[in-house]
């Protein structure tokens, strides 16, 4: 994969690899197309040694708003955003979301989200995409939601019509972890939320997740300019 962002954070995979405790082989993962989000919050799993990518469409019911004008867990971070740009930020709506080049190394899986601007005007993203795995119908959270890479620092980004950002997410393998700590359980998707954003996209994505929050199979990097490559 391209870019500063994609080798600090095989770095960091590897370190957090080091560590974990292997216990059996890595899962398989897929992606594939994205349907609307609709239960609330985002979460966190593992993924295999290998998936198939395919382009999404942009979710279009909303996810509910937690009480008090905070946002559903995992949902993308702000500030500052459009500021100085005179430009809105992009919506969910307005985004198509799909899975981009993946890449497992030192058991992770290192997958790049690609955010394509298909609105007919320009517009912003700042900051981090909210990425868990999720499961079920509705789909639910599945244990702990991205943690972020803090390797880079935020930048706005402007996407004209057409124009591609991309995020990349490492995933651990959750049969890295024993059973008891772990509590794994197959997961479908990758719920995503698009920066500053409580809608999310829901990207069809199997992997194996650990119920257990305590833990940290995702880590979520800055979203920069240019579609994701390894």
């Amino acid at each position: 994969m391209a870019g500063s962002a994609s080798r600090s954070l095989r770095l960091v995979g590897m370190a957090v690899a080091g560590v974990a405790v292997a216990a059996a082989a890595g899962c398989a993962s897929s992606s594939g197309s994205s349907t609307a989000a609709s239960a609330p919050a985002a979460s966190a799993s593992s993924a295999p040694a290998s998936s198939a990518s395919s382009a999404s469409s942009p979710s279009s019911a909303a996810s509910p708003r937690a009480v008090g004008g905070s946002t559903p867990s995992g949902a993308g971070s702000t500030s500052p955003g459009s500021a100085g740009t005179g430009l809105a930020g992009c919506t969910t709506q307005g985004l198509q979301v799909k899975a981009g080049n993946s890449e497992g190394a030192a058991g992770s899986l290192y997958q790049t989200i690609d955010f394509t601007n298909v609105s007919s005007a320009s517009c912003t993203l700042y900051g981090y995409p909210g990425v868990s795995l999720a499961a079920g119908s509705p789909a639910a959270q599945v244990g702990a939601a991205a943690a972020r890479s803090t390797t880079d620092a935020p930048a706005v980004v402007t996407l004209a019509p057409g124009q591609t950002a991309n995020a990349l997410l490492r995933i651990v393998q959750a049969l890295n972890y024993p059973q008891a700590t772990c509590s794994p359980t197959a997961t479908t998707y990758l719920r995503i939320y698009p920066p500053d954003e409580t809608q999310a996209v829901l990207l069809p994505f199997k992997s194996t997740g650990c119920t257990s929050e305590s833990v940290k199979l995702l880590t979520i990097g800055v979203v920069q300019a240019g579609a994701g490559q390894q």
